[in-house]
């Protein structure tokens, strides 16, 4: 909720009219949290996040006096691996069923370590213990959030998928390739590559482009998806994927499952059971988030998910590193029509029909994203009830001697049978290939999860005069040069990073004090960290406005977010941009969300900002009330 709260009346009250240009975009997180809050003062946490956040933050001081606390790692810096390799051992050749690499104890350094001693345990369990097992950098990004360095060159990800690619075609026909741009990318870098990764000698029967994370993206007019997919077909054209060879555009969010349930139908519809389907994309396109939701859905034979284990997702780039599939269902007239049915039945349901624990997963998602869709399983495996063994003797001891613990039995994981699989086509997950020149590849594991949205992004509207700067933290600056009157900037990136506004004649002095500081907060770390951070280098850029409710262009700061510039018509703007050396900045015309100034509430007095404005979320496949 958005409102004034009493405390920051009072301060407003005792605040002079005019204020300094410095606290309008600060970021509004106390110290030790970082929780997605929006960036001005008038936004204060109804009562339900003020509860919440206190109690993240008693568990967090609860933990810290329980763990002595590690002294932070720079991007880089290996985690520290024991010596518990065992270079005498050989590779086991089963992979790891989170990232793909192959189970092995001998290089500590090398995709698919395992500790030795947990290695021979696995192996001492039989021919199932290894399968189902996940290396420990997969157990690092799961439970801590951490990646361990690896060496693994961004060239070996090429090779990994360009070798899939390349593989005979099964069953008389070539893949289909399911091309996953995130959205907010846009033009997306690795997608000119792909006529190249694929070469003359791959057997493609075409590509389904995806363009996902479209949740996260606020609704800047009506009609705005039919945009988004325009920008993403325009795209595929100077990219030279067009005519036969691209089979559809879908726009998705595999978090919350806007959209998924299409993919699947349309899927089911044209591709049937032809042939395998692979996943590319960049890295941090949502692939591995998208193959664990198709993994739940009516794509995947309906014992899969329950054989087959989810891959590990983690903003870190990367994070699969050679191939993870599971087997896709044969879509029979008979399965098409109960899933069709199923549908319909659950388009006739409104919100308050839905249980208790429907509803509670549904409010996470709208807090996540602005679109948001419920993907279901028509077609579940039975499970047999749970057998409970009984040994009396066990409950029989004399008063002389202790009681005796039952000796645990191994579990058993299903496998898939013979007749499962041997004509199986598969859905893979492919390594993501590395972008290059990416802001993300300059910064640690932390930083990265600042810099990445994963709510909903709020935009934050400033009115500039020439001589002003803004800030995006200090990963990005925009100058204000020449031009006769204000001008309107939209910024769009994660609500962690912060926003600032001062004048030209501050702007240096501002970056050389609080870069690396918690003012500008990204980079962390202080001198030594910027030290070795790249300086900021500009570009000028000469715009001409198209009119005051419509952005003319957008100026993309690499993946650290962009900024929506709208002028008055013919009003000519000179800019000079700024990312650090070595990152991409581009110039998007048009602009994404070219009405996305709108979006926005009164004006902060005695400061170039507006309050912020969020549009509510939106469900899909799901009736609202009192309609019919």
């Amino acid at each position: 909720m958005l409102r004034l709260g009493p405390a920051l009346l009072a301060r407003l009250a005792r605040a002079p009219l005019r204020a300094p240009l410095r606290p309008c975009g600060t970021a509004a997180a106390s110290h030790g949290e970082e929780q997605e809050r929006f960036v001005f003062l008038e936004y204060e946490p109804d009562a339900a996040e003020r509860a919440a956040a206190a109690a993240a933050a008693a568990l967090r001081r609860e933990r810290e006096l329980k763990v002595k606390p590690k002294p932070r790692r720079e991007r880089g810096a290996a985690a520290a691996v024991p010596s518990l390799s065992d270079p005498s051992v050989p590779p086991s050749g089963v992979s790891c069923s989170g990232c793909g690499a192959e189970l092995q104890c001998g290089d500590g350094g090398a995709p698919g370590f395992v500790p030795a001693e947990r290695y021979r345990s696995l192996v001492s369990e039989g021919p199932a213990g290894l399968r189902g097992a996940v290396c420990q950098r997969c157990w690092a990004l799961e439970h801590h959030g951490s990646a361990l360095r690896l060496r693994l060159p961004p060239e070996q990800h090429r090779r990994v998928v360009s070798a899939a690619l390349r593989r005979p075609p099964r069953h008389g026909r070539g893949p289909l390739l399911l091309y996953v741009l995130d959205v907010m990318e846009l033009p997306d870098p690795v997608l000119p590559q792909l006529p190249a990764l694929l070469g003359p000698d791959v057997p493609a029967a075409g590509v389904l482009v995806v363009g996902n994370k479209v949740d996260l993206l606020p609704a800047d007019c009506r009609g705005h998806l039919g945009r988004l997919r325009q920008r993403v077909a325009a795209a595929c054209a100077r990219a030279g994927l067009r005519g036969a060879a691209l089979v559809d555009i879908r726009l998705v969010s595999a978090k919350t499952g806007y959209g998924v349930e299409g993919l699947v139908s349309r899927l089911q519809r044209s591709w049937k059971c032809a042939g395998d389907v692979y996943l590319l994309g960049a890295t941090n396109s949502g692939k591995s988030t998208l193959f664990n939701t198709l993994l739940r859905s009516d794509y995947c034979k309906s014992r899969a998910p329950d054989i087959i284990d989810r891959a590990t997702v983690s903003p870190w780039p990367g994070t699969t590193l050679n191939l993870l599939k599971f087997p896709i269902i044969n879509p029979t007239c008979d399965r098409i029509f109960r899933r069709q049915e199923r549908l319909k039945e659950e388009a006739t349901k409104t919100e308050d029909q839905l249980s208790s624990e429907e509803k509670k997963y549904l409010n996470q998602l709208k807090k996540q994203g602005y679109l948001v869709g419920r993907v279901g399983r028509t077609f579940q495996q039975q499970k047999p009830s749970a057998e409970i063994d009984f040994d009396p003797d066990t409950l029989s001891y004399s008063m002389d001697e202790d009681p005796r613990d039952a000796p645990k039995k191994p579990e058993e994981r299903e496998e898939f049978t013979h007749n499962e699989v041997k004509d199986a086509r598969w859905c893979f997950d492919t390594p993501g290939i590395v972008k290059e020149d990416c802001v993300l590849n300059l910064l640690t594991e932390k930083e990265v999860k600042l810099v990445l949205p994963s709510h909903a992004i709020v935009p934050r509207t400033f009115i500039l005069k020439p001589g002003m700067v803004l800030f995006l933290a200090a990963l990005g600056r925009i100058d204000y040069l020449e031009g006769e009157k204000p001008a309107w900037f939209s910024v769009l990136a994660s609500n962690l990073l912060p926003v600032h506004v001062t004048t030209l004649s501050n702007a240096d002095t501002l970056y050389e004090k609080h870069a690396g500081q918690e003012f500008l907060k990204v980079p962390m770390g202080g001198e030594e960290r910027m030290k070795e951070f790249p300086p900021l280098v500009p570009q000028d850029i000469t715009l001409k406005g198209i009119g005051t409710t419509e952005a003319v262009a957008d100026i993309k700061l690499s993946s650290a977010g962009w900024v929506a510039v709208t002028a008055h018509e013919e009003e000519e703007l000179l800019l000079r941009a700024y990312t650090p050396k070595g990152t991409a900045l581009v110039v998007r015309e048009p602009p994404l969300l070219p009405y996305i100034s709108a979006i926005r509430g009164a004006r902060i007095p005695g400061t170039p900002a507006y309050r912020t404005k969020k549009p509510p979320s939106f469900v899909e496949n799901l009736r609202t009330t009192g309609s019919r």
